[in-house]
């Protein structure tokens, strides 16, 4: 390996001068107006991984403190069927149940309290304070209530998702103007006319922006919520399992498809919000 062929600062050092290449490269890419597209952040993701690798096995840093990538890639592989099984429990099941039943609930409840303004000013006011509770203080209470499967996994994250996309859409409905709600009147449109034709066109960005705020919340709410009582399966039981027995590359393994997870999910609810919502500022490149 490159650590034990150089000493480690020499490792190290050889590591940063790859990494100032690579990080170069795209400068002079960008600075030449090409379009880079993916490629800054696949470089500086690969920047950091090199320093990573380099920088534990040059210095000889325990892995009980910090696995090589290498390890991490190891374990990934030889876990695979765990790692999945995993995946499947705390995302699949609590973590995307919990998200569409928040988001959906919070959508809908915005929609009705648009009709009821004495209830929209209420509901916004204890929203923020109940948004405000501490997940370490909520998921206890619920997996005693809905038990240790996913299905209390999945309150959890309804909770923490149904408040975000209650106030991202109730603001995202007052988005529009005056005069264009004027406008809709003198053309006698309904009440569904112009929430439909008007209004939750112009609420789209807001909602969107609440259902990706929400995708980062559904999956660390799922596995906070593992840690509290789960079955011998889910990401927040491996972790906290493998923690105990100081198998960091598993720990790490479980972090890595998590992230990827989430990242994908984010992305997705991304291209579904340019799709729906392209006519609108935010999406035009120029």
């Amino acid at each position: 390996m490159l650590g034990q062929d150089l000493p480690g600062s020499a490792a190290f050092g050889v590591a940063v001068l790859a990494c100032i290449a690579m990080m170069a490269l795209v400068v002079s890419l960008v600075s030449s107006g090409r379009r880079a597209g993916v490629l800054p952040p696949l470089v500086l993701g690969a920047a950091i991984l090199l320093l990573w690798e380099v920088g534990t096995r040059g210095f000889g840093v325990p892995s009980v403190i910090l696995p090589p990538v290498s390890a991490i890639a190891v374990r990934m592989v030889a876990s695979h069927a765990t790692l999945w099984e995993d995946f499947s429990q705390t995302f699949l099941k609590g973590a995307l149940s919990g998200y569409i039943i928040g988001c959906g609930a919070g959508f809908l409840l915005a929609l009705f309290s648009d009709r009821v303004p004495f209830l929209q000013r209420g509901l916004l006011q204890v929203g923020n304070f109940l948004a405000a509770m501490p997940i370490i203080g909520i998921a206890p209470i619920l997996v005693m209530w809905f038990g240790f499967d996913w299905q209390s996994k999945a309150a959890v994250v309804a909770v923490m998702c149904f408040f975000p996309m209650l106030v991202n859409t109730v603001q995202g409905l007052a988005a529009a103007g005056a005069m264009q709600r004027d406008l809709m009147r003198t053309y006698a449109a309904s009440y569904g006319q112009s929430m439909t034709k008007l209004r939750l066109p112009a609420a789209a960005p807001f909602i969107f922006n609440g259902l990706k705020i929400c995708t980062t919340l559904a999956l660390i709410g799922a596995i906070v919520a593992e840690f509290f009582g789960s079955p011998i399966r889910g990401m927040g039981f491996r972790i906290s399992t493998e923690v105990g027995r100081l198998n960091l590359d598993m720990v790490w393994a479980e972090i890595v498809v998590a992230a990827l997870a989430g990242s994908a999910f984010y992305g997705v609810i991304t291209l579904l919000e340019r799709a729906a919502t392209f006519w609108h500022p935010s999406q035009r490149r120029g």
